[in-house]
């Protein structure tokens, strides 16, 4: 037992003893519940050497027991003479340390259990009448406010504050949202900074941190998927980064909430609290400037800290650049990489690259050529957090369907995101190609030529497309034609491309069965754009050519055809011999077969 907490056992233990009760070195009271005190039973608690028993309890807890649960006793008014003067005095102690008063004030009105603390102090020594037990050193701590007129209730607090030892850190973490018992613990780690430079740091770190902290959900969504998508053995570093976010996924609103400054500060400071120590001018800024050089916008760079919060402590020179140039050795270029550490910014994290690393081995392996690998990494950086395991789960399944080497550098480059899909999902939109009736060899060629399809979802894609198209008329039997010929079709909007495109066709005179008749025929019609494939051909058909728009029904393939290089020319050959043919007959066939059939080659040339 400590000698200050001796004598305290010794003042209450011992009623005839001249000794007077003494307040504990760690500023703990106490008072004699008249039971026997034994001295294992003192103070572990705030001293961290022995421990509490039933028969002594702070005096500031004994009289919280009895209040109102807000600092006050029964019948007393919280907002009442005490506890407004105990601002007062708070508000004065923060000025004395350098604060202005403007913000003195604002703190001392934000850290209520603070104050209310120092009024429970207050109180308990009057009531115990134990301010005599004060030494001279601590009275003369009241020296700087002699020309101030503070009460003698002001005077006891801001002693109180003073006592503390805290240089006003714990009222100012309160107010910024940290718990009372996060506060002192977090003041002690922050001991080395005054308190007005603990201020300016908060605010550039909610600067940088919280600027614009209306997101739309965007950095909750990419915080799913880089959890989601992380199946490797992680550093400390993002280890550190998911328990955040997990602080802030028990809240009420979830990670919906990480962007919200007033929700997630406070978790921020408590799990990486080296932030509050970090150089603002020689490290922070410095990294700042250096996310500037490689193309990160100004109000984008607080999506990178607040997904990876680590990465505002790693050194530029030492951590950074070695990275970023493991990052740019394999097809990488200079420019991608502000991007890719937008879209991922866990690719700094030592377990990342490692894994970037086996990736690469991975790919290399599979004969997949490495701008293939680096074109797919670069579009969607989630990989990196792939185990090499679950890439062959994948890659395996597409070498059932034939998609391997170059192939499969073509498919991962076009739509890496199949890569991040559980096994089943990609099954599940085979079987659905299968029930259309398409084989395993239509399904690869497919998957080589439009590998979207197979990351689209069946309910709401796949199967929306094909309700589309039976209803302006295609029956069942030929969709499979139609997907086998234009598989497109699955990834083109209906509002804003399908439809339109069918509109437009039956606004210029033809039937709604005319369309899907069309459509039947020759379906990648549906990918034509209006502006520059459709109305230019319709009105030439129609306007120089002379021709009912019925032709197109029978031959929708005339879409297919440049206008300037094959239509028109030999429009124009025909119409100088004389001559009148089916679009088919015209269109159908090569240069030589056209040539020898009306007329010689240089006339395929259109008159000036």
């Amino acid at each position: 037992m400590s000698s200050n907490c001796l004598g305290n056992y010794l003042a209450f233990a011992v009623p005839n003893s001249n000794s007077h009760p003494f307040p504990c070195h760690c500023n703990a009271y106490f008072f004699y519940s008249k039971s026997i005190i034994r001295p294992e039973q003192v103070c572990h608690l705030h001293c961290g050497k022995l421990s509490f028993a039933p028969a002594l309890v702070p005096l500031a807890a004994a009289r919280s027991s009895s209040s109102n649960g807000n600092g006050a006793e029964d019948g007393e008014e919280c907002e009442g003479g005490g506890v407004a003067e105990a601002r007062e005095a708070v508000s004065y102690y923060l000025e004395e340390l350098g604060v202005s008063k403007e913000e003195s004030v604002e703190i001392a009105l934000n850290s209520p259990k603070y104050v209310s603390m120092l009024v429970d102090s207050v109180r308990d020594l009057d009531e115990f009448s134990l301010w005599n037990s004060w030494s001279t050193a601590d009275a003369e701590e009241e020296k700087p406010y002699l020309t101030r007129p503070l009460s003698s209730f002001k005077r006891k607090v801001y002693m109180m504050a003073k006592q503390k030892g805290d240089k006003g850190m714990l009222p100012f973490l309160e107010s910024i949202g940290l718990t009372l018992s996060s506060a002192t613990h977090l003041a002690r780690y922050l001991s080395s900074n005054s308190l007005p430079i603990l201020i300016n740091k908060v605010k550039y770190v909610k600067e940088i941190f919280f600027a614009n902290s209306d997101d739309g959900g965007l950095i909750a969504r990419n915080a799913r998927q880089m959890m989601m998508h992380l199946s490797i053995s992680i550093d400390e570093d993002v280890q550190q980064t998911l328990s955040f976010f997990e602080k802030i996924q028990a809240r009420r609103g979830g990670l919906h909430l990480l962007g919200s400054q007033d929700a997630s500060f406070r978790h921020l400071i408590e799990s990486f609290p080296r932030l509050l120590l970090l150089p603002k001018e020689s490290h922070m800024k410095h990294l700042m400037e250096f996310l500037d050089d490689i193309g990160v916008a100004e109000g984008c760079k607080r999506q990178i800290f607040l997904l990876f919060p680590p990465i505002i402590f790693y050194d530029i020179e030492k951590d950074v650049r070695p990275r970023l140039q493991a990052i740019l050795k394999d097809g990488m270029e200079g420019k991608d990489f502000g991007q890719m550490l937008l879209k991922y910014p866990w690719i700094l994290s030592k377990s990342i690259l490692q894994n970037y690393e086996d990736i690469l081995i991975f790919f290399d392996d599979e004969k997949v050529p490495k701008t293939s690998v680096a074109q797919a990494i670069k579009s969607c950086p989630l990989l990196l957090g792939l185990s090499v395991n679950k890439l062959k789960l994948v890659v395996e399944q597409f070498r059932n369907f034939g998609i391997r080497n170059q192939k499969l550098g073509k498919v991962i480059a076009t739509s890496p995101q199949l890569l991040l899909q559980k096994p089943q999902e990609f099954h599940q939109v085979v079987c659905f190609l299968r029930d259309l009736g398409l084989d395993d060899d239509i399904i690869g060629r497919i998957l080589g030529r439009c590998p979207e399809i197979f990351a689209s979802s069946i309910g709401k894609t796949l199967k929306r497309k094909l309700n589309f198209l039976m209803g302006i008329g295609v029956s069942r039997r030929h969709l499979p034609r139609i997907i086998r010929k234009y598989p497109e079709l699955f990834v083109c909007d209906i509002h804003r491309a399908l439809l339109p495109r069918m509109t437009y066709l039956m606004h210029v005179g033809l039937s709604k069965r005319e369309v899907a008749l069309m459509v039947c025929r020759f379906s990648p019609l549906l990918g034509y754009s209006i502006d520059k494939v459709l109305k230019p051909k319709l009105e030439f058909l129609m306007n120089s050519m002379e021709k009912p728009i019925s032709d197109v029904v029978e031959y929708p393939r005339y879409f297919s055809y440049s206008l300037e290089k094959k239509i028109k020319p030999r429009f124009w050959v025909l119409r100088g011999r004389n001559m009148e043919c089916s679009l088919k007959s015209m269109l159908g066939k090569n240069d030589e077969e056209f040539a020898a059939e009306f007329g010689e080659r240089n006339m395929l040339v259109p008159p000036i």
